[in-house]
């Protein structure tokens, strides 16, 4: 069986998406499409901009989206058994089995990039990547410092011996220490401009959910394993419920993978910009098939 699996942040690149626009007439009507519905030309920016143009969150979810929903559009036979997304990837994976149309998804993304930097701005904050270290005593670290005053959470649990945490930028700090303390091989701040899936992302998720409510979810043409519950999900309005809570909720990728493997998934292709899910599918399971489309 096989799933189809999409990117969040952090996988875009300058460029990324000028081969397909000039290749294929299918892929630059999708471009442009995305053009119009933006209100802006984000190909430019895609195609010929600087990586801090790009790194700018209300541009690189839609650029990342689009580029993904374009290959997923060019691929033969696009008959998936199954899909997921990271995070953001979660919308491209929603325009992949049709819970949502094209359109549709790529004016939620930039609803939610923006509401996701207001947020951001609202709250400074951060992130950090904790290497090597038992996710409970991550957990336990994190409760004691949000129970002190200052709010840190688990983000994303990516692999094992990989989990991101998320917060205040003091809580963030003293979280670095502590776990180093702890014996994690790693703490590391990472250069993004706020603490997603977090409580403090609360006024985006409320901004969103809005949104999200209005827009028309469709029955999908196979499930979607949600990044909240890390299972397999098929109903509409479950589907839009976990979207939803997404914002403020841990991305629970390690147990998605490991759900979808137990299920029957023996086949994930990456359709997106980058190569880094399917290094986390290898690292949890090296056996497993992991390519990009």
């Amino acid at each position: 069986m096989k799933a189809y699996i999409f990117p969040g942040q952090g996988s875009q690149f300058p460029g990324m998406g000028k081969d397909l626009y000039e290749s294929n007439s299918r892929a630059k009507q999708l471009f442009e499409d995305a053009n119009s519905i933006l209100g802006f030309r984000i190909t430019d920016i895609m195609f010929n901009g600087s990586e801090e143009e790009l790194k700018q969150t209300k541009v690189t979810q839609p650029a990342i989206f689009l580029h993904s929903v374009v290959m997923a559009s060019l691929i033969d036979n696009f008959k998936p058994d199954a899909v997921a997304g990271h995070s953001l990837g979660e919308f491209s994976a929603l325009v992949a089995n049709r819970t949502l149309t094209f359109d549709d998804a790529l004016k939620l993304v930039y609803k939610r990039a923006l509401a996701m930097q207001k947020a951001c701005e609202l709250n400074p904050s951060t992130m950090a990547a904790v290497l090597n270290l038992d996710d409970k005593i991550v957990e336990a670290i994190c409760n004691d410092i949000t129970a002190s005053g200052n709010t840190v959470v688990a983000a994303n649990y990516n692999c094992p011996g990989q989990l991101v945490i998320s917060g205040t930028i003091e809580g963030i700090n003293i979280a670095c220490e502590k776990l180093k303390e702890a014996g994690a091989k790693r703490a590391l701040v990472l250069p993004v401009g706020g603490a997603f899936h977090s409580p403090l992302m609360e006024p985006a998720k409320i901004e969103l959910e809005a949104a999200i409510n209005a827009t028309t979810f469709n029955q999908p043409i196979c499930s979607v394993y949600q990044n909240v519950s890390a299972k397999a999900v098929s109903n509409p309005d479950e589907i839009k419920s976990n979207l939803i809570a997404q914002l403020t909720a841990p991305v629970k990728w390690t147990q998605t993978i490991e759900n979808m493997i137990q299920d029957g998934i023996n086949s994930f292709v990456e359709v997106g910009p980058g190569k880094v899910l399917q290094g986390l599918v290898k690292k949890l399971n090296k056996d497993i098939e992991a390519i990009s489309a």
